[in-house]
C-alpha cells in the first residue's frame, strides 16, 4: 500500500505569477495533406500573435520571446526526430534556447506546466508553447498501434493494440461497479459532438441523439465510434509571459493560477490499493460506506490517481475549496465517453461511485453549473495529441478574455477553413466566467496535468 509523506503532498508555489496573454490554432482535421507540419505551426502563432488584439507588432514580438517550449507526441508520425529543431527554425526563433516535452496525451498540458515553470522561477518571461501532431501519414491502423505504444507493451498491447480496447475494460470495470447504463455514457457524446457543431475547429462535430450513440457501431464493447475521441492533424500555441511582459502585451490578460502534474504506473496491473487521496470538498465521512460494495481497492482499474494527485495539488495550490462550485467552466480529456464519467470522480466533481450524477443533472451542460467542454473536447473537436492540451486551455483563456464569439461566431473564420457557420449557430459564451480548469491525460493514466486559469 502507497502512503504518502509530507513531502510528496507539498502544494507547490510559483516564485513569481504567471499569465496567458494570447491563443492560436488551426482547424482540426482527419486529413491535412495541402498543409506540412511548420506551415500549420505558422498559422496557429500568426493567429495567437495578429489577431489576439496585443499592443505589439508581430516583429516587436519576436524580439521579446527567450524561451520556446514545443510539443510532439510521437516522432513517428512525422518520421522527423528533433522535429521542434525544424519548427523553431521556421517560426524564427532560432537561436533561441528551446524543449520539447512528450508525456503521452499529457504532452500539451505538461508543455504548459514545462513553461510556466520558466516564467515563474525568473528564467525567462515571454514563452511560446507550440503544439502539433502529423496524423495522417499513415493509415488509422497503424496510427492506432504508435497511440497504443504510449501504454505499458508488455501488458496492455495484448489487448489489442488499441486504446478503445483499454478504455473499454475500464468502462465495463466500472459500470459493474457504479452499475451505470450506457445510456449515461452516451449523453457525454451526445454533448461534446453538439458543442462541436458550434466551432470552425471542430473535425467530428454532429447532432446525434442517445439512441444514436448506442446503435452506432461498435468499436470496442460497449463504446461505439461515436463515444471515441478523433485522430487529428493540427496545431496550437499558447503564449505565457510574466505580469509585467503580460501588461505590454495585452490588457486583458489572464493569470495562470496553477497548474501541477501527477502520475501513476504504466502498466495498469502494477496499480496497488491505497488510501482515497482526500480532495477539499471531501472528508473520510464522504467514502465510510464506499469500500461495501462492488468496488473492493481505489484507484483500482477505473480510477486515475494521477488526476486526483494533480487536482489535489492545483485545488490547494489555487484555493479552489469545491470545483462545481469554485469553477465556472471546466474542460476534460474526453477521449472517451468512459474516461469523461471516471475524470468527474477523480476531479472531485461528485465522489467516487457517483460521476454519473454530474452528467445526469444537467450541470455539465451550458448554463449548467459547471459547464463542460464547450469546445466539443476531443470527442467531437481534435485530439492532434501534442496540441491537445493547449487546445483546451486557449478555449478557456477566450472563454475568460469573453472573446469565444470573436473566435468563433465570425462567419469569416468559418469560410478561413472552408466551413459555412451554420444557420441555428449557438454563442456558447459563458457570462460572468471567473475561472476555468483544464485536464490534460496521458494513456491509461500514467500522466496527468490540472490547470486553473483565472481572471486577475
Amino acid at each position: 500500500m502507497i502512503k504518502f509523506g509530507s513531502g510528496n503532498l507539498r502544494i507547490p508555489k510559483f516564485e513569481k505569477p504567471v499569465y496567458c496573454v494570447a491563443g492560436g490554432m488551426t482547424d482540426f482535421r482527419k486529413k491535412y495533406h495541402e498543409k506540412n507540419t511548420s506551415e500549420l505551426c505558422t498559422m496557429a502563432l500568426r493567429m495567437a500573435v495578429e489577431e489576439n488584439d496585443l499592443k505589439v507588432e508581430p516583429e516587436e514580438f519576436r524580439r521579446m520571446v527567450n524561451w520556446c517550449i514545443y510539443s510532439q507526441f510521437a516522432d513517428h508520425f512525422g518520421d522527423q526526430l528533433l522535429a521542434a529543431a525544424k519548427i523553431h527554425d521556421y517560426l524564427g526563433f532560432d537561436p533561441l534556447g528551446n524543449i520539447e516535452v512528450k508525456t503521452g496525451g499529457a504532452t500539451g498540458g505538461s508543455s504548459v506546466l514545462s513553461a510556466a515553470q520558466a516564467v515563474a522561477s525568473g528564467y525567462a518571461n515571454c514563452v511560446p508553447v507550440v503544439g502539433w501532431e502529423r496524423m495522417d501519414d499513415v493509415s488509422t491502423k497503424v496510427g492506432n498501434s504508435y497511440i497504443a505504444s504510449a501504454a505499458c507493451k508488455d501488458f496492455e498491447s495484448e489487448l489489442g493494440w488499441m486504446y478503445a480496447a483499454y478504455y473499454a475494460l475500464m468502462a465495463q470495470r466500472y459500470q459493474y461497479e457504479n452499475q451505470v447504463p450506457h445510456e449515461t455514457l452516451a449523453k457525454i457524446a451526445v454533448k461534446n459532438r453538439e458543442y462541436a457543431y458550434y466551432s470552425p475547429f471542430s473535425q467530428s462535430p454532429g447532432k446525434y441523439t442517445i439512441q444514436d450513440v448506442l446503435d452506432n457501431e461498435i468499436v470496442s464493447d460497449p463504446l461505439t465510434y461515436l463515444e471515441c475521441c478523433t485522430m487529428s492533424v493540427g496545431a496550437a500555441v499558447l503564449i505565457l509571459a510574466d505580469e509585467e511582459t503580460a501588461y505590454k502585451l495585452t490588457d486583458t490578460p489572464i493569470l495562470l493560477k496553477a497548474i501541477c502534474g501527477g502520475s501513476h504506473t504504466l502498466r495498469t496491473a502494477d496499480r496497488r490499493h491505497m488510501p482515497i487521496l482526500l480532495l477539499p470538498n471531501e472528508t473520510e465521512e464522504t467514502y465510510k460506506d464506499y469500500f461495501a460494495g462492488a468496488r473492493q481497492d481505489w484507484p483500482g482499474f477505473s480510477s486515475f490517481l494521477a488526476s486526483r494527485m494533480a487536482s489535489y495539488l492545483a485545488y490547494n495550490m489555487a484555493g479552489i475549496k469545491d470545483p462545481v462550485e469554485d469553477l465556472d467552466l471546466l474542460e476534460t480529456h474526453d477521449a472517451f465517453t468512459i474516461s469523461d464519467i471516471q475524470t468527474y470522480e477523480d476531479i472531485g466533481l461528485r465522489p467516487y461511485g457517483r460521476g454519473r450524477e454530474f452528467i445526469e443533472s444537467g450541470e455539465a451542460y451550458y448554463e449548467g453549473k459547471l459547464p463542460t467542454n464547450l469546445s466539443g473536447g476531443l470527442i467531437g473537436s481534435m485530439h492532434a495529441v501534442g496540441a491537445t492540451g493547449i487546445f483546451q486551455m486557449i478555449e478557456i483563456f477566450w472563454q475568460l478574455q469573453n472573446k469565444w464569439a470573436k473566435f468563433h461566431a465570425n462567419p469569416e473564420m468559418w469560410t478561413r477553413f472552408g466551413k459555412k457557420k451554420p444557420d441555428d449557430f449557438r454563442d456558447l459564451q459563458v457570462k460572468n466566467g471567473k475561472r476555468g480548469c483544464a485536464i490534460s491525460h496521458a494513456g491509461t493514466g500514467s500522466h496527468v496535468t490540472c490547470a486553473i486559469l483565472e481572471k486577475p
